[in-house]
């Protein structure tokens, strides 16, 4: 506004310097009166909202003074007529309930002019209204975009810290804080995955995770460390198929999953599986994208997992060995004879029925089929494996999760 603009309107200024509490109380009366949200909102949101309404009366007083009220006027609003409320206020009504507040104590503004300008001056306060509206929303906006960029940045320094936890193998306490801090809700089941980055700004490809999983209504937590994309995921029925609707946020290369778990308190588990996986997936070149973690035992055993080498032993070659001396001599037999039955038979001295019933025996068994190429290279590694770390005649092992137990039922079979 010009400074003659600011001479015109200096009675009505006057009337509204005094009548600024008044219309603070009537905005929020009315808000209160057209909002259903609004009268929900605890009473120290309220009281918040309060503060603001009287600070934008004063706002648009200031704002009058300084030339925003000429037609020529560029004068912007200040953000500082929402800082008298806390940040946790912008975290507790959205930008959208913002504007609907703003919307009504201008309309109330708007219904007092009357009262509020001077004689003559009711045209050119009611323009000035319109204008300053206008500013005050912009202001908000504002507002909200820092709010969000701060929330934005700190969010990602939490996912961040939480992966790096989940990675480490920390304690449950710490994961359950941290996950709280980011409102994850533990939805089971609990899977990790694991894939090369696209590169580029941590924010935009974590962007990217969290568009592709509200599409399928998955809960995820995602973190970059160095050239990885770690991204915990809950509530997926199936966590491998729902990591192959995420593949676009993921660089070139393997994308690893690990098992599911019932929650975040045992995901450690799942997140050294699918890295243990993530960096034996290189030695099987035509391994599907997504893989499961449990499909690439036999590279995680040769590249010095554990874990993977544990379960080839208990889960595998000690399951053999309980079921009963002949599978492993039928399964050596057929390795020897380079997969024929015929051959197989031939050295054992049976019937090439009677090889076929105890291959399909050790697929019941260990879950791994000697007929399919992919299960046969399994099978190998878990008896090289379990014959370099024999498993103890003694010991007793439960059966593999998902397999019946086998007796050897060899002996009824015709020969």
């Amino acid at each position: 506004m010009s400074e003659s603009g600011g001479t015109e309107l200096s009675a009505t200024l006057r009337r509204i310097e005094r009548a600024a509490g008044a219309l603070a109380t009537a905005s929020v009366a009315r808000m209160d009166e057209t909002l259903p949200w609004f009268r929900e909102l605890p009473a120290d949101q309220r009281s918040w909202v309060m503060l603001v309404a009287q600070a934008g009366a004063r706002s648009l007083v200031q704002w009058l003074q300084s030339g925003g009220g000429a037609a020529e006027g560029t004068q912007e609003v200040s953000d500082e007529v929402f800082a008298t409320a806390p940040q946790a206020l912008a975290r507790s009504i959205s930008l959208q309930q913002t504007v609907a507040l703003i919307k009504v104590t201008i309309d109330v503004v708007e219904a007092q002019v009357g009262q509020l300008a001077a004689p003559g001056e009711e045209p050119q306060l009611r323009e000035a209204v319109l204008r300053f509206s206008r500013e005050i929303a912009f202001a908000a906006a504002r507002v909200y975009a820092r709010a969000a960029e701060s929330r934005g940045s700190w969010d990602a320094r939490l996912q961040a810290l939480l992966v790096d936890a989940l990675l480490r193998g920390d304690s449950p306490d710490v994961l359950a804080s941290r996950a709280a801090a980011l409102g994850w809700t533990d939805a089971p089941p609990v899977a990790v995955a694991v894939g090369t980055s696209p590169g580029g700004e941590v924010s935009v490809v974590l962007h990217t995770v969290y568009r592709l999983a509200r599409r399928i209504g998955v809960e995820v937590i995602g973190g970059v460390h160095g050239d990885r994309l770690v991204i915990v995921l809950g509530g997926a029925a199936d966590p491998v198929a729902a990591t192959g609707k995420l593949l676009s946020a993921f660089g070139a290369g393997p994308v690893v999953v690990g098992p599911a778990v019932p929650s975040l308190d045992e995901a450690t588990e799942s997140a050294r599986a699918a890295l243990a996986g993530y960096r034996a997936a290189p030695a099987w070149p035509a391994a599907p994208r997504p893989v499961h973690a449990g499909d690439l035992l036999p590279e995680r055993a040769l590249a010095g997992d554990a874990e993977a080498r544990r379960r080839l032993r208990h889960d595998v070659y000690a399951s053999l060995v309980r079921a009963g001396g002949e599978l492993l001599e039928t399964l050596d037999a057929f390795f020897a004879a380079g997969g024929t039955l015929e051959s197989a038979a031939r050295a054992l001295y049976v019937h090439p029925n009677t090889v076929r019933y105890r291959l399909r025996r050790i697929s019941d068994v260990t879950g791994f089929s000697p007929l399919a190429p992919r299960d046969a290279f399994a099978l190998r590694v878990a008896l090289t494996v379990g014959r370099l770390d024999p498993v103890a005649p003694t010991q007793t092992l439960p059966p593999p999760a998902g397999k019946r137990s086998q007796t050897g039922d060899d002996q009824r079979q015709s020969l």
